[in-house]
């Protein structure tokens, strides 16, 4: 079996690089996915479809857009990593966590511990807490073995 990974969240770190060089040095029968990281197509993702004439329906319009490849590939995956940063707050990431537990969709959060506490809720949710790449990265060798 060939096991889907969403990696989800901050995008300003290599942390996806670095759990997908994990994965590939240790021969791992995986596959990553993930929304668009990069922040300027993504908030510009439905800017095609006409400009808005403010920054609400901007973002809402980009947002809708957006959530067509994030939904289908969330609902496709096996298992989602969920990254949180520390420098900014990661929304899509707690929705994307919210919509795994709805959904019996199996998680894993990554994040510091010096935010364990605003993360509660999404962390009781999810199947286990890492504090690194390298975790998941054996995270994963065990449960693809």
């Amino acid at each position: 079996m060939i096991w889907t990974v969403y990696l989800s969240g901050e995008i300003h770190t290599d942390w996806r690089e670095q759990i997908a060089a994990g994965a590939e040095a240790a021969g791992l029968p995986v596959e990553f996915v993930s929304a668009n990281t990069d922040h300027d197509s993504s908030d510009a993702a439905g800017d095609f479809l006409g400009k808005p004439e403010n920054n609400f329906w901007r973002d809402h319009q980009s947002s809708k857009v957006n959530a067509i490849r994030t939904k289908t590939l969330l609902e496709q995956c096996d298992l989602a990593v969920i990254r949180f940063g520390d420098k900014y707050k990661q929304w899509n990431a707690a929705f994307d966590a919210g919509y795994c537990a709805a959904m019996g969709t199996p998680y894993v959060t990554l994040h510091d511990e010096d935010i364990v506490h605003p993360l509660k809720e999404v962390d009781a949710a999810a199947m286990a807490w890492a504090q690194t790449p390298e975790q998941v990265v054996e995270l994963l060798k065990y449960v693809t073995a």
